[in-house]
């Protein structure tokens, strides 16, 4: 507001018998006739908002609106002689930044002390009507019913001021509301503080829908900008009718995955990738923005791997097992379920590293065990097959290992030498004893 803005006739210069005249909402506020050197404005029509505000260029014939308010928004129609064209114009005023916590009320204030007679007030939400006030019609109505119900028994009109009152606000309230009073446009912009929850969440591969929220553009003003982080992926503009993705930016990331819905704005991903998570933003008409969406792709997880770490042979009653997955995505989780009870599990919010989580089990168990690595939003499940990881010894009812079938053969053998060596000893002494019983009884 404040500053001025020149409408372009698009001449150069006027030639001798030029009729060129201005209008805004089919009323004439200024003319140039050449063949009579006539070149005049009006602006004392229409409540005198264009009042010592117009200034017509000799030259050319477009038009000057100095010191602008919103009441200047609209469409301006210039015809010259038998052609007309069309020029918009858009007035914005400060908008008033509110910041409410979820859960609380918040009242957007009209700034007026009394409704009048004639006055039509309109709360708007995203250009979808949400609350109105025609005192002529004596109609005071809320559309909470709008906008996926969202408002629903959440809205309180004043019927004195037309003051908008939204209760127990959630995040979907947020945005840029407009309010009309007749054709004054004031904007309101709603923060509210909470935990981020337009967060959508896919596998690598799938497609996802950014949901513009609108049930279908009628407005030929209306125009949509899709950003990732800064950069403009999509547009819609159905003034120029322009439907265009930028599917080249961004190092080629989005290229023929990009699909813009033409009814309602919304924007299609397919096949996404991990390049593809991130914040995309929503900027309708002139808005700063609209929302926010946080997008999480996660990669495809693998199967798990679960090997035993035990010898060939042992003593031992339990077979020790492990569980291991080398993961390339984040936000994993592996776990060992008995049936389905969790007996442990392992988190990594890391990239590429390696999980191992270990289990011990009894070689006769009989019950039914896996290994769970899971995200968010899908897993990977290997069971366990105890007869094939955990292998008893031959002739023995427990493994062992080699270490220990060698320390046993050893032993073996040496029991077998000193029983052999306790059996010579043996008959050496008896024959000792024999020689010597024979040598006493030859001396008698």
């Amino acid at each position: 507001m404040g500053d001025s803005f020149t409408l372009n006739s698009g001449l150069t210069e006027l030639k001798d018998d030029d009729l060129i005249q201005w209008r805004f909402r089919n009323t004439l506020i200024a003319e140039i006739k050449k063949r009579t050197d006539s070149f005049t404005v009006y602006d004392d029509d229409l409540d005198g908002r264009f009042r010592d505000r117009l200034k017509l260029d000799n030259q050319t014939g477009s038009l000057t609106i100095t010191d602008i308010i919103m009441k200047h928004t609209g469409d301006y129609e210039v015809q010259m002689n038998s052609e007309i064209s069309v020029c918009s114009l858009c007035v914005f005023g400060d908008t008033v930044k509110i910041s409410v916590n979820e859960g609380d009320s918040v009242t957007l204030n009209s700034r007026l002390t009394e409704v009048k007679d004639d006055d039509l007030i309109q709360w708007s939400l995203r250009y979808t009507l949400i609350a109105e006030i025609n005192v002529t019609a004596d109609s005071f109505t809320v559309y909470d019913d709008v906008l996926d119900g969202r408002f629903r028994d959440r809205l309180k009109l004043d019927n004195q001021t037309g003051s908008l009152t939204i209760t127990n606000v959630t995040m979907k309230h947020a945005g840029e509301y407009e309010l009309q009073i007749n054709s004054v446009w004031v904007y309101f912009y709603l923060t509210v503080i909470g935990e981020f929850k337009n967060i959508l969440s896919v596998t690598e591969g799938d497609s996802v829908t950014l949901d513009s929220d609108l049930t279908e553009i009628k407005d030929n003003n209306f125009r949509i900008r899709w950003r990732f982080g800064n950069t403009l992926i999509a547009e819609l503009n159905k003034r120029t009718n322009i439907f265009t993705v930028y599917d080249d930016v961004l190092d080629g990331r989005f290229r023929d995955r990009l699909k813009l819905d033409k009814q309602t704005g919304s924007l299609t991903i397919t096949n996404t990738t991990t390049e593809h998570a991130g914040y995309y933003r929503l900027y309708i008409n002139f808005s700063r923005w609209c929302s926010t969406i946080r997008l999480t792709v996660y990669a495809h997880l693998p199967v798990p791997v679960i090997s035993s770490n035990s010898s060939q042979c042992s003593s031992s009653s339990y077979c020790s097992l492990v569980c291991s997955s080398a993961v390339n995505v984040s936000h994993v989780t592996l776990s060992w379920f008995k049936g389905n009870s969790l007996l442990s599990s392992i988190s990594a919010s890391d990239l590429s590293i390696s999980l191992s989580l270990p289990l011990e089990v009894k070689y006769q168990d009989k019950n039914t065990y896996s290994c769970v690595l899971n995200n968010p939003i899908s897993h990977q499940t290997q069971h366990l097959d105890i007869t094939q990881l955990c292998h008893t010894c031959a002739g023995s009812v427990h493994c062992c290992g080699p270490t220990e079938a060698v320390i046993r053969l050893v032993l073996s053998a040496l029991v077998g030498v000193a029983t052999v060596m306790l059996v010579v000893y043996e008959i050496r002494s008896r024959r000792a004893e024999r020689d010597q019983a024979h040598i006493h009884t030859s001396g008698s």
